[in-house]
């Protein structure tokens, strides 16, 4: 069964293409034009063992929040596509990860039904060039393309770098449970998600 999926999305703001294999090695080729946001990607892909190639190319003479937005709604769709029926899968999934001072918490259910809470305590306006209120639009947009249930919450930390950040990678291992291979059914009891 292959668990990859190729999305791509063209709009007068946004020129999309990604690739997601569930089964990888968390091998990340992201080029969005936003570095930080290459970074909060390459690290779900590398601590959720995923394979991820993301390129974009958006209007960033305007601002950060088209490229982060659609970047997102493109992972969120690969996400739920590559999942298939999700026969067979874990479906819930739960993390913490500490990052330095910070420690942050996601649990997401693949359930097929959108519900993004998304808590960062972020302060600061930006992390490089991203701009902290798209840091939680990130979370929000990827959960509703998705199709998940995502609660993320940083439960206490100082630095917005290491809450964003680790948030991602908290996110990154809760995904990897909920898509693990654990038997044949579809995980519910209405046989169907």
């Amino acid at each position: 069964m292959s668990r990859t999926a190729t999305v791509s999305r063209r709009t007068r703001e946004t020129d999309i293409s990604c690739t997601l294999n569930l089964d990888g090695s968390g091998e990340a080729t992201i080029a969005t034009g936003i570095g930080f946001l290459d970074h909060l990607f390459t690290a779900l892909a590398r601590h959720g063992g995923f394979d991820l190639e993301l390129s974009c190319r958006g209007d960033l003479h305007i601002d950060d929040h088209h490229t982060a937005e659609d970047c997102s709604l493109v992972l969120g769709e690969a996400l739920r596509i590559a999942v298939g029926d999700k026969r067979g899968i874990a479906r819930f999934g739960h993390a913490y990860a500490p990052m330095d001072e910070t420690l942050a918490r996601a649990v997401v259910d693949l359930s097929g039904r959108p519900w993004p809470v998304v808590k960062l305590g972020l302060q600061r306006p930006m992390i490089g060039t991203l701009a902290c209120e798209n840091v939680v639009h990130v979370f929000n947009s990827l959960a509703m393309a998705a199709a998940m249930n995502l609660h993320v919450e940083v439960l206490y930390g100082e630095n917005d770098h290491h809450k964003a950040e680790g948030s991602m990678k908290a996110l990154a291992l809760a995904l990897k449970a909920a898509v693990r291979v654990v038997g044949g059914e579809v995980p519910s009891t209405k046989g169907v998600l």
